[in-house]
């Protein structure tokens, strides 16, 4: 597509992850046993924080919250290839793109908040125990998820407006599986300079070094406090309580590191595919698998659920 004609794009064409007929029946296979785990997954810690009173807590709160993120998210990237697969519609509207593209980042950016707030959760428990339910109150609980649902939203305004001002575009093939801000840029022949400025300030910095500082300092403080615990079964406990915590926030921060943060000359087309799966796929169904499979709290909860399931069916 020429340059004189790209004012008038109305529609891009998402590339996919390839263009072999096998290899794309084989992602398709991949990404829908993956969503279908990462839906089912979440969904069922979410039931189980709803049901059982017991995961009434703080964690559990931000865990469900964690687990919505994680449904969204994945729904919002991933769809574009069951679609387009089943269907052979592999055309999203500009406006369709620019959304997802906000929604993306709105949701990653809410995760890694939601991350940060349960770090300092884990930091009150382990490093102030004894005022733990005073500190971490049902209002706290519900006033920081407002805010990092709010925050999100509202921070990620300014770069849907950047983007809509974007008119000339130099193709309309995304080389991506989904619509992502660097390939959509990369074909813009519009001056991007302030979307990429408020991006590595705003987007790098406030949305993703801010929480991790935050929750880089809780840690802190809770290997101090884990420390000066003198018996290695009370070391051991402190320490299991927020392993699943810490488990999460490496992968997800890591796959963004070697995605976003990379010099422009590492960065292939291919490479940021695969990373982009990974983080859109296997983060959201490594979430569940790591709180279900390494909380005693969730296994016994939903043992109750199961049992209670069986009870009423015997009764019928």
């Amino acid at each position: 597509m020429d340059q004189s004609n790209a004012s008038a794009v109305k529609y891009f064409i998402i590339a996919g992850m390839s263009d072999l007929p096998v290899l794309r029946l084989l992602i398709f296979l991949l990404v829908l046993i993956i969503y279908l785990i990462t839906v089912s997954g979440n969904l069922t810690i979410l039931v189980l924080v709803c049901l059982d009173h017991h995961l009434h807590t703080p964690m559990y709160f931000f865990l469900a919250n964690l687990s919505i993120l994680d449904i969204s998210c994945s729904t919002i990237t991933l769809h574009k290839i069951l679609v387009s697969f089943i269907s052979g519609n592999n055309i999203v509207s500009v406006v369709g793109c620019l959304i997802q593209i906000y929604m993306f980042f709105s949701m990653t950016c809410n995760e890694l908040m939601i991350l940060s707030a349960m770090g300092y959760d884990r930091y009150v428990a382990i490093c102030n125990p004894l005022h733990y339910h005073t500190v971490m109150n049902p209002r706290v609980c519900a006033f920081l998820a407002t805010v990092c649902w709010l925050f999100s939203f509202s921070e990620n305004i300014p770069t849907l407006i950047q983007l809509c001002q974007l008119t000339c575009y130099k193709s309309n093939v995304i080389n991506h599986f989904f619509c992502d801000v660097v390939p959509v840029t990369k074909l813009s022949c519009s001056d991007t300079f302030f979307l990429e400025l408020y991006m590595l300030v705003v987007g790098s910095f406030i949305a993703g070094f801010f929480p991790f500082v935050l929750t880089f300092i809780s840690y802190i403080y809770i290997i101090m406090a884990i420390r000066k615990i003198r018996t290695s079964t009370g070391r051991h406990k402190a320490f299991y309580t927020c392993s699943s915590h810490l488990t999460v926030v490496i992968l997800l921060y890591s796959t963004l590191i070697f995605q976003y943060l990379r010099p422009h000359s590492m960065v292939s087309v291919n490479t940021n595919k695969l990373f982009s799966l990974f983080n859109t796929a296997a983060i959201p169904i490594l979430n569940p698998l790591i709180y279900s499979l390494k909380n005693k709290d969730v296994k016994d909860a939903l043992r109750r659920c199961l049992c209670r399931q069986q009870t009423q069916i015997k009764k019928r």
